[in-house]
């Protein structure tokens, strides 16, 4: 019989090889041939090796052990589609689908991911409770920086000759190199800097980017948070909060001039003063996120950014305004800082911020 059932497979176009068929023919042996449940799963097992060849098996199947004669399916009868938000049910009722005995037609409820939608909304057109669910889902972004080699150098089996290692182990062998060591350079991340812009302009923004922020602060070391306004804080040890809510709390006591005027000129010589050319930018990824609008003097954004931009591995501008339909960087400070910039990316919505974080790793 398995042989029969061999030729029938490869009448359907199945490709079935001598030792599929032994293999088979030992499973029948074992289980018997009485169940045709036990059949049709020992055939599936070992005859069919593409998901393409389902169908044709099933047809072969029903020709030769159950004695029916192949006939063509009759054309489905269409379906009722509902669409449905996903959201969790609080009860136990069942979902809207018609029981099929009951004489009525069978419905097929379609469902969309609401947490897709909000993955792709704009910050700015959040409600109180999007923004809520936002927060928890920036909880899940992983934010990494890029890999530099690093002087710390790891054993290994090839590499880089190690001659203290290898004189080290002769040592064990009254001096005679039996073995010799190798070593090899680690990789370490690089420190990346977040500079956030929480002006006016920015005010739709900037509480959802502290967030991430936060997020990103909290995830792995080596990050450093700012805020720009009128003037420059540092918020990387308000920000370190576990908690969210508390971490926020915290930054935005911190910050005399939230939502106020911008001077991002100022902002960045100050932070390129006291902290980035002193050595916490020196080839780290710096990050600024902010719409470009600006009342300072667009001459010295320019040559804050250009100081800025020689001393940092890669420095990222993100925009939330750069989504808008038709946008330009036409803003006087966008577009002195333009040309300073190794990369210039939206970041309106949670898709955006994961293609930050994408940026940011990228060697």
């Amino acid at each position: 019989m398995a042989v029969g059932f061999a030729t029938a497979l490869r009448s359907e176009g199945i490709a079935v090889p001598v030792g599929s068929v032994a293999t088979f023919l030992q499973a029948l042996g074992t289980l018997g041939v009485e169940r045709r449940s036990s059949v049709y799963w020992a055939g599936r097992a070992t005859l069919v090796r593409r998901p393409e060849e389902l169908a044709r098996f099933e047809r072969a199947f029903a020709a030769f052990w159950l004695q029916r004669e192949m006939m063509w399916e009759a054309a489905p009868e269409p379906d009722l589609v509902a669409l449905g938000v996903e959201e969790d049910d609080d009860d136990d009722e069942p979902d809207p689908v018609e029981d099929e005995g009951a004489g009525g037609d069978e419905q097929l409820v379609v469902r969309y991911s609401a947490t897709e939608v909000l993955r792709n909304k704009d910050f700015a057109a959040y409600s109180a409770a999007e923004h809520a669910e936002a927060r928890r889902l920036m909880a899940g972004l992983r934010f990494g920086g890029a890999q530099r080699r690093s002087r710390r150098r790891r054993p290994t089996r090839s590499g880089r000759l190690d001659l203290r290692g290898t004189v080290r182990g002769a040592l064990r062998h009254e001096g005679e190199p039996i073995q010799r060591a190798f070593t090899r350079p680690v990789s370490r991340p690089r420190p990346v800097i977040l500079l956030c812009d929480v002006s006016g302009s920015m005010e739709q923004y900037s509480r959802a980017l502290l967030r991430f922020m936060q997020a990103a602060v909290v995830g792995r070391g080596r990050v450093e948070a700012f805020a720009l306004g009128t003037r420059l804080t540092r918020l990387t040890r308000e920000l370190s909060s576990h908690d969210p809510d508390v971490a926020l709390a915290s930054a935005a006591r911190s910050v005399q001039d939230w939502s106020g005027g911008t001077r991002l000129g100022e902002a960045i010589q100050a932070f390129n003063t006291q902290w980035g050319v002193r050595g916490m930018a020196r080839g780290a990824v710096v990050v600024v996120l902010s719409d470009g609008w600006d009342r300072g003097d667009p001459g010295e954004l320019a040559d804050a950014m250009a100081r800025l931009r020689r001393v940092a591995f890669r420095v990222v501008w993100v925009n939330p305004l750069k989504a808008s339909p038709g946008y330009a960087p036409l803003a006087r400070g966008m577009a002195a800082a333009l040309p300073h910039v190794d990369a210039f990316i939206e970041g309106h919505s949670l898709s955006a911020l994961e293609h930050l974080a994408e940026v940011v790793a990228r060697p």
